[in-house]
């Protein structure tokens, strides 16, 4: 017998006012269709949508949804940051199962489906994947790759290609609420609660409404929060690097002193090459001092225990 269980679905919303009234109704069809269809076991479903302080009309499109519609709205005082939103609307989640999916359907809600059939069978995630990259760009698609084969290189835990289009039973949820950190790196942490999970793969759609928000900007500042949470291997390059450029300082000493007793009369007196290596080293050390400041710069976020977001307000369910 399928177990029975209520659903909730966290959208996190920014300046989406030409897509949320696509993807609303269409997403209500859909889980309207999982209800009426025996295998899912699904009771209910709520849709949460958290608008990211957007500066467009998305709140009172959120709010005119709630007055009819299975729909919870939450207002963030700010732009948080998607991961952020995504969270605000998983601690105000309650049901049983909760799935995230991004506001432009670009996720193959068809997907939806295989994950709650994979809950039924005793999945506590079930995590989409993308199949292929076909519709990026050459630029876009070389730099996803390089950056997933860092991160595996760093010891993180990270799914290739899955994002943030997942299904998560209320234990699993539980867990994950129950980490305290301020930069908390969804995508990293979720696959490293370690309860019974299944990758489900999709085929990413076009963007049909409105325009991307995530930009190039959002997206280095989420990789480097990727990295620097999940790993010290950073601290560790810069420690070996200064380690070896001592050594070559200890080599260079010995090759001054055999030139100038040697070669004194072919050397110009103070050689202009030396500017090269001073500047190089300089160089060096600020780029390690800025490793070194990033996991400062999250310690002290983390020491001062501020909140993620700040709901401004919330409509009725």
């Amino acid at each position: 017998m399928n177990k029975q269980y209520l659903l909730d679905v966290v959208i996190p919303c920014y300046c989406e006012e030409e897509t949320i009234p696509h993807t609303v109704p269409e997403l209500i069809n859909f889980l309207n269709t999982c209800i009426k269809s025996s295998e899912f076991g699904m009771q209910s479903f709520r849709l949460i949508l958290v608008d990211d302080g957007s500066k467009d009309r998305t709140w009172s499109i959120i709010k005119d949804f709630t007055e009819k519609l299975p729909v919870k709205g939450i207002k963030l005082s700010r732009n948080y940051g998607h991961q952020s939103a995504m969270l605000a609307g998983l601690t105000i989640a309650d049901a049983d199962v909760v799935l995230t999916i991004d506001a432009d359907l670009q996720d193959d809600i068809s997907t939806i489906g295989e994950m709650l059939k994979a809950y039924q069978e005793g999945v506590d995630l079930a995590l989409g994947v993308r199949s292929s990259r076909g519709n990026d760009s050459v630029i876009k698609k070389s730099t996803a790759i390089g950056y997933y084969k860092l991160m595996r290189a760093m010891g993180v835990n990270i799914i290739e290609d899955h994002a943030d289009f997942r299904l998560m039973s209320r234990r699993s949820l539980d867990v994950l609420l129950a980490h305290q950190e301020v930069n908390l790196f969804l995508r990293g942490v979720i696959p490293s609660i370690g309860f019974p999970t299944k990758i489900i793969h999709y085929e990413r759609q076009d963007r049909e409404f409105g325009e991307t928000k995530y930009t190039l900007r959002k997206m280095l500042g989420l990789a480097i929060n990727g990295i620097t949470s999940f790993s010290v291997v950073p601290l560790r390059f810069v420690a070996f690097t200064g380690a070896a450029f001592s050594f070559a300082a200890f080599v260079g000493v010995f090759w001054v002193i055999i030139v100038r007793v040697f070669f004194y009369g072919d050397v110009v007196p103070g050689w202009a090459s030396i500017a090269l290596p001073i500047l190089f080293l300089g160089g060096v050390q600020l780029f390690s001092l800025g490793i070194v400041g990033e996991y400062i710069g999250k310690i002290y976020l983390e020491v001062k225990k501020r909140p993620r977001f700040v709901i401004e307000a919330t409509t009725n369910d």
